[in-house]
């Protein structure tokens, strides 16, 4: 994650996770389904895309899921294409997620 980043809360809406920055959001919309969450869709407000506040909400996100002990469903391409570049996130992908050896 960019230093300009880590500092930034998370916030969670209860359908969404999402951060601001620079007045924009960059947000992920998903699901909490008892000790799963389903990671459905990752966007970033255009006037901030390749800033890398997409990636610092989905890292902000695993981290979250991480800590309030559940397991991701990642939905999402952008998410699973971060945990194939980043595979030390896979520890929080539930097993049972179809394609979770292609991980």
């Amino acid at each position: 994650m960019k230093p300009e980043f880590e500092n930034i809360p998370l916030t969670n809406t209860g359908t969404r996770f999402q951060i601001e920055f620079n007045d924009n959001f960059a947000f992920i919309d998903y699901r909490a389904m008892g000790s799963q969450i389903a990671l459905n869709h990752t966007e970033a407000d255009i006037l901030i895309a390749g800033t890398g506040a997409a990636q610092a909400v989905v890292e902000k996100t695993l981290h979250y899921i991480e800590e309030n002990k559940k397991k991701a469903l990642p939905f999402c391409p952008y998410i699973i294409s971060f945990i194939k570049r980043n595979p030390e996130w896979k520890r929080v992908v539930d097993e049972r997620f179809h394609g979770y050896d292609q991980l």
